[in-house]
């Protein structure tokens, strides 16, 4: 172990937050350490917009289904795929050549820059003394979402983040076991239902804690509610039409 991996296995989702400023220094800092995460090929195919200004906190909390501490947090970043300054490069420098920045290799490779780089600033805020929370819930209304931006065609946006000093002091959720989600030279099957039978225990124990024992909800039975529900199915068209998924 070292201070690095010890602040890793210290991460856990923050959803309440003091008044407390995130100074515009520490900001740069935090986005500035996403920019070094690693970027396929140097595309960097990935846009940040901070959201500070409380109306439109506001309005960026309502769309991600009423979730009151992403108005609460100091700093909102939304995290965004972006292929515009591809398109625009492509355009310029070889204009008489078909563009293919609308393929499935693209939005991947644009999706992933994205998880790479926020990461990496999650971490550069934890160790700033900072907590953060993902909202994923901006797709829940991700049309609105991107016309409150302004967001062009070829980019889209992921989720956002919750930055600020936390109010709360929250438990970590435990994770699968390590033999679940580390093969060697093989998928083993077999070792990751095993792995998967101990992590139900866990979390059946977890929640049941958590929950002052109102509920004891194994892993394996959320993932199956989560599987057999249909969510945000306007993501295809969406993406489609913003210029995404078409090869």
């Amino acid at each position: 172990m070292n201070e690095t991996i010890e602040l890793m296995m210290k991460h856990r989702s923050v959803r309440k937050f003091k008044p407390d400023p995130v100074s515009k220094e520490q900001l740069a800092a935090i986005v500035a350490a996403g920019q070094m995460a690693s970027s396929s090929s140097s595309v960097q195919a990935y846009t940040i917009i901070a959201v500070t200004e409380q109306e439109q906190k506001a309005k960026m909390a309502e769309l991600a289904g009423n979730q009151s501490y992403v108005n609460e947090c100091p700093v909102f970043l939304v995290w965004c795929a972006d292929l515009y300054r591809l398109s625009d490069a492509a355009k310029r420098y070889l204009p008489e050549k078909e563009s293919y920045e609308d393929s499935t290799e693209n939005f991947m490779v644009a999706t992933i820059d994205v998880a790479l780089a926020s990461q990496n600033a999650a971490l550069a805020a934890e160790s700033l003394g900072f907590g953060i929370v993902y909202i994923g819930g901006l797709r829940n209304r991700i049309e609105e979402v991107s016309e409150v931006l302004d967001l062009p065609d070829g980019v889209y946006p992921v989720y956002g983040m919750c930055i600020g000093v936390a109010d709360q002091e929250t438990g970590i959720r435990p994770r699968l076991p390590l033999e679940a989600v580390l093969h060697h030279g093989r998928y083993n099957a077999e070792q990751t239902l095993k792995g998967v039978e101990i992590y139900d225990e866990t979390t059946a124990a977890y929640m049941k804690e958590r929950t002052q024992g109102e509920r004891s909800t194994p892993w394996s039975e959320m993932m199956a509610k989560r599987l057999t529900e249909p969510v945000r199915l306007q993501m295809k068209p969406f993406l489609e039409g913003k210029g995404f998924l078409k090869r």
